[in-house]
């Protein structure tokens, strides 16, 4: 039977493989807001069909598809952004979008597998790599400064009050898969978003990161959760651990 880290990292890849061979064609057929929802549909309906053929007793929560409540009861539950990172993929040119497959054991209260995958840059991550495998640590200046992903659309007021205690360099991008992965490559130390973010947005990222032994967690040092009665997680931090306890301080 194929494991389930292999069923993550097969959907997303297969997932990301489609929406990259049909960009250039919904580029020259809609205009913005249809590249969305085209994109959309085309993914969301590659994840129903191959999950109802590879693992059709498990519930699933997807950012498109009505939430279905039996996942509350349920022991495993996907939690899956077909494409995260809409805005992006409508604009010419942009990478930093992504596609998010993750599994949640209920019982466990943690992840069983997860991917993320990055088809514009050529880049995926499954919860198989493990901290060893994290890559060094990208010096691009020379100034001490701690490198911070955070989003390109809701920059987080709080890095202000972070810039005050260290110093840092914000580097704004697309998806929270996007972002993640920057991080997971060495080029930022952080990722940093001070509001909320809904479940699909965060679950496959948190497991990847966890995964290569980052550190992660709410700004205020506290676990995550999924699988929530409202699926949202609120905010997050992903860094590399040698700053875990420097960056809580100051964000606390």
């Amino acid at each position: 039977m194929t494991s389930d880290v292999q069923v993550a990292r097969e959907l997303a890849r297969e997932v990301g493989q489609a929406l990259l061979a049909a960009r250039d064609e919904l580029f020259e057929t809609f205009d913005t807001q249809g590249i969305k929802d085209a994109a959309d549909e085309l993914a969301q309906k590659i994840v129903v069909q191959r999950l109802k053929a590879q693992r059709p007793d498990d519930s699933v929560l997807s950012e498109e598809a009505q939430d279905d409540r039996s996942r509350l009861v349920a022991k495993r539950v996907w939690i899956i952004d077909p494409l995260d990172g809409t805005r992006e993929y409508a604009r010419a040119g942009r990478v930093d979008w992504a596609v998010h497959v993750a599994l949640w054991d209920q019982p466990a209260q943690g992840f069983i597998a997860a991917a993320v995958d990055l088809p514009a840059q050529g880049l995926a991550f499954d919860t198989s790599g493990s901290p060893a495998q994290l890559p060094p640590r990208q010096r691009l200046a020379q100034d001490g400064r701690i490198r911070i992903a955070a989003s390109q659309s809701r920059t987080p007021q709080i890095l202000e009050q972070v810039a005050q205690s260290m110093p840092i360099e914000i580097v704004l991008w697309g998806s929270a898969g996007a972002k993640t992965a920057r991080v997971l490559t060495g080029e930022v130390d952080a990722y940093i978003h001070d509001s909320d973010l809904n479940e699909w947005d965060s679950a496959a990222p948190v497991a990847v990161a966890l995964a290569y032994g980052l550190h992660v967690s709410h700004l205020d040092g506290t676990p995550l959760r999924f699988n929530q009665e409202v699926p949202i997680t609120g905010d997050l931090v992903i860094c590399r651990p040698e700053f875990a306890d420097q960056l809580l301080a100051c964000l606390q």
